[in-house]
């Protein structure tokens, strides 16, 4: 099963995983965002509703993924273009788009402010 956690994590956190990978240490996948408001900014909430309707589901057209959620193609186009764009799913050449995970995990931890 392929999981991808999605949280929010520091430049050194993003530079310990990296040079991790490049020492042959394996890691698994991360969505990652610098601050708690910029990951609610691009995952909104009717945003998350479409990547878990996707998750596990290949390859999916615009008009199969707006019946999934329940909502109308111009709004799930509108939402999957910014997924696309923030490269959070793929858009294939065939028109269709794919979350390729098979769970999501989302993962930060929030602190007293300073």
């Amino acid at each position: 099963m392929r999981t991808v956690t999605i949280g929010v994590s520091s430049i050194d956190e993003v530079k310990q995983r990296t040079f991790a990978a490049a020492r042959g240490k394996k890691q698994s996948s991360h969505i990652t965002f610098a601050t708690e408001e910029l990951l609610w900014k691009r995952l909104t909430p009717k945003r998350f509703q479409i990547l878990k309707a996707m998750t596990g589901a290949g390859e999916l057209g615009l008009r199969e993924i707006a019946r999934l959620v329940d909502r109308d193609m111009r709004g799930v186009h509108t939402d999957l273009k910014a997924l696309a764009e923030a490269r959070i799913i793929e858009q294939h050449e065939n028109s269709k788009y794919e979350f390729p995970f098979d769970a999501i995990h989302v993962d930060f931890t929030v602190k007293k402010a300073a």
